[in-house]
């Protein structure tokens, strides 16, 4: 806390810090009985101005008791800080409500509204910005960094765009109230909404999990999904990308494949496959390169099928994360054209 201003003069202290600064200054066991009679709201603007209490001196303690005519005194300063506040939420409350709170204080990682906005696609901003205030997207605008700014005014209306620039421009300084309720906003209709829009299709999580299983419990999970949800399973089967998935790749795919995959299990995966896949790899090697992984096929004599599907998932998360990176293209099994080059 070296260089904190230590604030002495109870007059500068608003009622929210007045009352704050007397819950924390009580210690950790009284202050819990007091929150335990609170609401969450009440709770959780208490606990937004702890946290940015900062240092209180001795003296100003005494004050505060004093003015609230309870004739006590404090022999040393208090210090609100996030894990101070933290500390004392738990004392009372259930872990998830603290996490809220905290969540609601500092956001995940100790992030603000600001810091979680930088991490939301310009489009989607934009597209909530342009049915706001001109004067409220200016302020929002000129809080987040300059090219996350730049890339959401190039995505709103021109005219509007022109709009908040302006205002920008002639804004002076915000005041607190303002910056408060533009952030309640923003928290409470843009990114509890964006939470919920931007949830994953469940089938997709669950394709990924079962690519993940072995062999053996896949053909388990699935059979019994069928029995179930015939559409679910169909849905699952769509989505996933298996190892014989490989054999619609072309050329291309296969060598880029080639280059990244580990050389050591190339040979124990081919060795569980089809003809049909082998030769697809084959025939994307040189003609040395092929002879020399004929042979190591054929030096491996019996393999545990454990071995081989580990191998095989191998190939199947090298073509998945060059999709990713855009330098193969897997399209939706349901389509009609597989792959795109």
């Amino acid at each position: 806390m070296a260089g904190m201003r230590v604030r002495e003069d109870v007059r500068s202290l608003s009622g929210a810090e007045k009352a704050a600064l007397f819950i924390l200054s009580l210690g950790e066991e009284y202050a819990a009985r007091l929150f335990s009679h609170m609401s969450d709201d009440e709770i959780k603007e208490l606990s937004q101005v702890m946290a940015n209490l900062g240092n209180m001196s001795s003296t100003l303690v005494e004050k505060l008791f004093v003015e609230f005519a309870e004739q006590m005194s404090s022999s040393s300063g208090a210090v609100g800080t996030l894990e101070s506040t933290e500390r004392l939420l738990s004392k009372v409350l259930d872990k998830s409500r603290v996490s809220n709170i905290m969540e609601d204080i500092r956001g995940p990682a100790g992030r603000t509204m600001w810091d979680k906005l930088a991490n939301v696609n310009e489009a989607v901003l934009a597209n909530f910005l342009k049915n706001e205030y001109p004067q409220t997207v200016a302020v929002v605008v000129s809080k987040i960094k300059p090219d996350h700014a730049a890339r959401v005014l190039s995505q709103l209306p021109e005219s509007f765009a022109m709009e908040v620039i302006t205002r920008m421009l002639r804004m002076e300084s915000v005041q607190k109230d303002v910056l408060e309720d533009i952030e309640r906003t923003l928290r409470n209709e843009f990114m509890t909404n964006l939470a919920r829009t931007s949830k994953r299709d469940p089938h997709e999580s669950m394709a990924e999990i079962f690519n993940s299983l072995d062999r053996a419990s896949e053909a388990k999970f699935m059979t019994a999904l069928e029995e179930r949800s015939k559409e679910s399973s169909d849905k699952i089967k769509s989505l996933m990308f298996t190892f014989e998935d490989l054999n619609k790749l072309e050329g291309p795919a296969i060598q880029a494949i080639l280059r990244v995959a580990d050389k050591a299990k190339l040979p124990i995966a081919l060795k569980g496959a089809s003809d049909v896949l082998k030769d697809l790899f084959f025939k994307n090697m040189s003609e040395r390169a092929s002879k020399l992984l004929k042979e190591d096929i054929a030096a491996l004599g019996p393999v545990r099928l454990r071995d081989v599907e580990e191998a095989q998932g191998h190939l199947v998360a090298v073509a998945k994360d060059l999709a990713a990176k855009g330098e193969i293209i897997i399209a939706n099994n349901t389509e009609e054209d597989e792959l795109v080059y």
